[in-house]
């Protein structure tokens, strides 16, 4: 999420915060983990994920640790960097409850075409030629491009299913990002394309969904990708271009799926996949692999009997 140019130390003051590193350094933006920029504050909580907060792209990180500052970057010490990350990006972001069928400051084209009980959120834009089914709900800050199909009773950008567990129960992030659909994606019925965190889910250009299938936050389908029906895809997924997902594949969050990958139906994708090759199972594996296994398997009970 891109915010008015401000300084680490005014950041800082919102949440209260010590500042180790330069307090005048410029902030442009917040964003979790997978999204960040140059410019972004980030946060990070764990141990185990300092690191990659600390060698990210971000030049702002909100931690929970007393750590060495990296070059060029300042931190702010927090003692709860969730809950800080939230204050931020409401109050840059505030919730804002919607009372039209219309948001404020959403743009639609004249060309496009909206059925009966449609809803459409603020700053939204909706482009030429789009189709949006009755009964579609379009969240906040979505972009639809050229010739877009939205099937009916399909949610394009419901917020971001993403959790902190406390001893009070679940804590929900902010969520203060979009949907991008780009031009002459179709997209089926009953669909659910979550928000990003603070930045983009992304749809590529020409990519087919089928109905009932769910997209998770901050994830990126490339161009021209294919999804037969009950797919369902974490958060934080990188699909590339050309990838057919067939029916009731799922997907674990943050992997990448290479170009021209093929997952046949009723597959579990646990870890990326390299580019070109079909898969199958659950875990699944090359499908040659895949289907030697299951072939040795129907042999156990004749080999069972011998022993």
């Amino acid at each position: 999420m891109k915010i008015k140019q401000t300084t680490v130390e005014e950041i800082a003051a919102i949440i209260n915060c010590p500042i180790i590193g330069t307090p005048d350094q410029m902030v442009t933006g917040i964003n979790e983990i997978h999204q960040v920029e140059a410019g972004d504050v980030v946060f990070v909580d764990h141990p185990k994920y300092y690191d990659k907060a600390l060698n990210s792209a971000a030049t702002i990180i909100i931690i929970d640790k007393e750590v060495t500052c990296p070059k060029r970057k300042s931190l702010i010490i927090s003692q709860a960097p969730f809950d800080d990350y939230n204050k931020l990006t409401r109050h840059f972001s505030p919730y804002k409850p919607q009372t039209t069928v219309v948001g404020e400051n959403t743009i639609i084209d004249p060309s496009a075409t909206i059925y009966p009980n449609v809803t459409i959120g603020h700053n939204c834009t909706i482009g030429k030629n789009v189709t949006l089914y009755a009964g579609v709900v379009i969240g906040d800050k979505c972009i639809l491009d050229k010739s877009v199909i939205v099937g009916p009773n399909t949610v394009i950008g419901h917020y971001a299913f993403y959790y902190k567990k406390k001893d009070s129960g679940y804590d929900r992030m902010h969520t203060c990002g979009g949907v991008h659909l780009h031009k002459n994606v179709e997209i089926g019925a009953l669909c659910t394309i979550d928000a990003g965190v603070s930045g983009m889910t992304v749809i590529g250009e020409g990519t087919k969904l089928d109905n009932q299938i769910q997209i998770g936050h901050d994830t990126t389908v490339g161009k021209h990708c294919l999804m037969a029906a009950n797919v369902g895809v974490a958060g934080c997924v990188t699909i590339k271009d050309n990838v057919t997902l067939w029916g009731q594949v799922g997907c674990a969050s943050d992997v990448t799926l290479e170009d021209g990958v093929t997952v046949l139906a009723q597959s579990g994708i646990g870890k990326s996949l390299e580019a070109g090759k079909t898969y199958f199972g659950s875990p699944c594996d090359v499908v040659r692999v895949k289907f030697r296994e299951l072939a040795a398997i129907k042999k156990l009970p004749e080999l069972i009997e011998k022993i």
